[in-house]
């Protein structure tokens, strides 16, 4: 099942309700897809681990507030899993190192059904290839943006670019995305 579909949005509805187990459907169908997104921006499994305890969290409590209109559920969480991810990026940065001996040494894997597996592939290969089709200095702008939280202004000065030209490269970048995935 699709997160675009009326079962997908049917089931943040459940959700919204406090329906229990539309939290556990939620969480086996799209935790693989965030936990990736996480470990991808914060580059450690364990603030990863915790990223995704945090979306789900928020979803939970923020179920009612979903506009199916705006965007798939997949899409719902993931913008959830990058915001909570970069936050956590800047509490690290703002913090002294931790001791890490707390850590648990590792995490029971949940099962996910293959037909949800397949679909995510999907979604993420149609991404994949939305984004390995924008110009080379839109797809840069947009990866430090949302792969490595960078903020425009660090962007622009990592680049050694105007922001002006940044923001530019961003917004045509997400614009065309927008387009492309639509189809």
């Amino acid at each position: 099942m699709s997160s675009k579909t009326p079962e997908g949005i049917a089931l943040v509805a459940r959700l919204a309700s406090g329906n229990m187990d539309a939290a556990a459907e939620l969480y086996d169908r799209h935790a693989a897809q965030i936990y990736a997104l996480a470990r991808r921006i914060v580059r450690d499994d364990g603030d990863a681990e915790d990223v995704v305890q945090e979306v789900f969290s928020q979803a939970w409590r923020t179920a009612d507030r979903y506009e199916g209109r705006r965007g798939s559920v997949v899409g719902w969480l993931l913008m959830m899993t990058r915001t909570r991810a970069i936050d956590k990026i800047r509490a690290r940065q703002s913090r002294p190192d931790t001791d890490e001996s707390v850590l648990p040494d590792s995490i029971q894997a949940t099962e996910v059904p293959a037909s949800d597996v397949l679909v995510a592939a999907e979604e993420a290969s149609r991404v994949r290839d939305a984004l390995f089709s924008l110009p080379d200095p839109q797809r840069t702008a947009l990866e430090l943006a949302y792969y490595e939280g960078l903020t425009q202004s660090e962007i622009a000065a990592r680049l050694s670019e105007p922001l002006g030209t940044v923001k530019t490269r961003i917004r045509t970048a997400l614009s065309a995305l927008r387009t492309r995935l639509r189809t």
